[in-house]
């Protein structure tokens, strides 16, 4: 493969991917992002290529017209489309249709009516509210969002770096290696305002003015892919559908800051990214855009991926670096900063996958034009993965500053099955709860801390009436307590202390007391903690104890879950009007008992009874009724 030495032969191999793409018949863009490929993409997609091998000079049809090209039908593996719920997804180009729930028996009736006669199969469109929609931009999933950081996912074929840089890839690492110095680069990512995506919001570009100003010169840039959060999966899309736009990223970082190495650490549950990712480091070390002497010039760039273990306390900049140098990942107590003595003890720059997603295009279209999105503290986009009770799940990117009103409820499509909405938990087992009081709050880092809670890595999941924020804060609570490092005192011991009384709560053993202590030691974890898991653990307890005491109140004064979800508070009951006596509810319960005679309504012992269901579920005249 011919290397790019030079800013000509980029722009030139650009221009000629471009008329590649341009003077295809059509492309069929079969999603094969993680989710997708969990449908049955792959087979889809496998299915799609032996039929165009069988007709290879197949006329392509846009309705009465016939496709004018030079390159016959190509069919590609794309990265996530976003739109999950309603994958496997297709998009064919240039007609911009997107078939939704794609099977393998829908696939020759795809290539014989839409690709060889032009029609369209309406029953693979999105329907919404009696409306159908043929073109994807026209979704109002999609056409609510910004997207910005995801514009390329979905739309390139994320395993041929010829699609990448059809698209604009390493233009900008070009343009800043020939027309910028590395202060200008930092300059440009200040003034941009660019904001870590990774939790905390801390200034891009401060951070790497940081590491620039350091005495020693061997110097590191890691990219944190670690992405532990649950319902979060942004990162993970990103290197999956479009890898090279992160790796330039990087390599802007490198540049700027004097690094020669980088290193990408990616949670080993994502196998996908992985593949991926080395598949467009080796591509690009091919064709000359990583290694030595990058574009002809003095510039050198290697980068490599080291696996992560899968501990969400990883997530943690000096456990993730001391999990590259092959220790455990465990925190450390700062000073120093990562910035000063990071990965083998030498100044590094730390950001996650979104944020080094960002600095390309900030490169190419300028400071200026990154502030004009979002609000003035926190500019740009944010990329969500918006999971729960909404009718749309999937992975969204919106400004920095839009309302949870128009995420739930426009792009999300409402709540499920016409439900109430109640609540969403943001930024994972990190952040908090907001509540219907909160629709109208601007998502940007700071309004979020404001209310106790914050963007974290960007996981969104949206509840209904029906979800206990008791038993929510015990799922995080108990998420935390497991992935603990167990270094300091308040997390080992304080997580634990926590958790054992939210479960006491939840089946119904709960006081008064414990309530109060719980809240005390949210308040001591959260003050004394070494690390920022540590830290931010007792989050979600402290804000469903603001925005839900009555719950916790109801669980421990009436003995009653409000939402009738924790199943240790109910109790079940034998209607004897309805009961026949047939005794198949006393033989399926596991524990007897059920007592009663042939033909004579039967009782349940409330004492030996242990709400298991399984006499409500063998009951076959509904005479057995849960009450709560």
């Amino acid at each position: 493969m011919e290397k790019i030495n030079s800013l000509e032969r980029l722009n030139s191999l650009q221009v000629q991917a471009e008329e590649t793409i341009k003077n295809t018949k059509v492309r069929i863009l079969i999603c094969a992002g993680t989710g997708c490929l969990a449908g049955g993409s792959g087979k889809i997609y496998e299915q799609l290529m032996h039929l165009t091998a069988e007709h290879p000079d197949v006329e392509v049809f846009f309705g009465p017209e016939i496709a004018h090209g030079d390159h016959p039908v190509a069919v590609k593996k794309s990265g996530c489309h976003g739109f999950c719920e309603m994958g496997p997804l297709m998009r064919i180009e240039p007609m911009g249709i997107l078939y939704t729930k794609v099977k393998e028996e829908d696939v020759r009736e795809i290539f014989e009516k839409t690709i060889c006669r032009g029609e369209i199969i309406d029953r693979l469109l999105y329907k919404q509210n009696g409306q159908v929609y043929q073109k994807q931009e026209e979704i109002p999933f999609y056409k609510r969002q910004t997207r910005m950081v995801l514009e390329n996912c979905g739309h390139l074929d994320a395993e041929h770096i010829e699609e990448a840089i059809a698209h604009g890839a390493y233009q900008a690492i070009a343009k800043a290696l020939y027309t910028m110095t590395p202060d200008a680069v930092i300059k440009s990512i200040t003034d941009s305002g660019l904001r870590g995506r990774g939790g905390g919001g801390f200034p891009a570009g401060r951070k790497w003015s940081q590491v620039a100003r350091q005495k020693e010169t061997i110097r590191y840039v890691v990219c944190n892919g670690d992405e532990g959060d649950p319902g979060a999966f942004m990162d993970r899309s990103i290197m999956e559908g479009d890898p090279h736009k992160m790796i330039e990223g990087m390599m802007l970082a490198a540049y700027a800051v004097g690094a020669q190495e980088g290193y990408i650490y990616v949670r080993a549950e994502y196998p996908l990214a992985i593949s991926r990712l080395r598949t467009a480091i080796e591509q690009a070390e091919e064709r000359g855009l990583l290694g030595e002497n990058i574009l002809g010039t003095e510039f050198s760039f290697k980068l490599r991926i080291n696996r992560g273990a899968g501990a969400f306390v990883c997530g943690e900049g000096s456990a993730l670096t001391a999990s590259i140098e092959g220790k455990r990942g465990m925190p450390r107590v700062k000073p120093p900063r990562t910035v000063e003595q990071g990965l083998f003890g030498k100044p590094t720059v730390l950001n996650n996958v979104e944020t080094y997603a960002n600095v390309p295009m900030i490169i190419n279209r300028g400071a200026d034009w990154f502030k004009s999105i979002g609000t003035p503290d926190s500019p740009g986009t944010k990329a969500f993965a918006l999971t729960g009770t909404v009718n749309n799940t999937g992975l969204i990117e919106v400004p920095m500053g839009t309302t949870l009103r128009e995420i739930i409820f426009e792009i999300g499509g409402g709540i499920k099955n016409d439900g109430k909405f109640k609540a969403v938990q943001i930024g994972g087992p990190s952040g908090g709860c907001l509540t219907e009081k909160d629709l109208d709050v601007c998502l940007d880092f700071d309004s979020l801390k404001k209310l106790g809670a914050m963007i974290g890595s960007g996981g969104l999941v949206a509840m209904d009436d029906n979800t206990c924020m008791v038993e929510v804060a015990r799922f995080f609570m108990n998420f935390t307590q497991n992935e603990s490092c167990g270094k300091c005192v308040p997390c080992r011991e304080g997580t634990k202390r926590m958790l054992e009384i939210l479960e006491r709560i939840v089946s119904g053993r709960g006081t008064l007391e414990d309530v109060d202590l719980l809240e005390e030691l949210a308040k001591t974890v959260t003050e004394t903690a070494l690390c920022g898991l540590g830290k931010s653990a007792a989050q979600p307890v402290m804000s469903t104890l603001k925005n839900f005491r009555d719950e916790y109140i109801a669980h421990v004064v009436d003995k009653k879950c409000p939402a009738h979800a924790c199943t240790s508070m109910r109790s079940f009951v034998i209607d004897p009007e309805l009961c026949k006596g047939c005794s198949k509810c006393a033989r399926g319960c596991p524990v007897g008992a059920i007592e009663g005679q042939i033909k004579n309504p039967f009782k349940i012992d409330q004492n030996k009874c242990i709400r298991c269901g399984a006499c409500e579920s063998a009951c076959p005249f509904g005479a057995i009724k849960a009450q709560w």
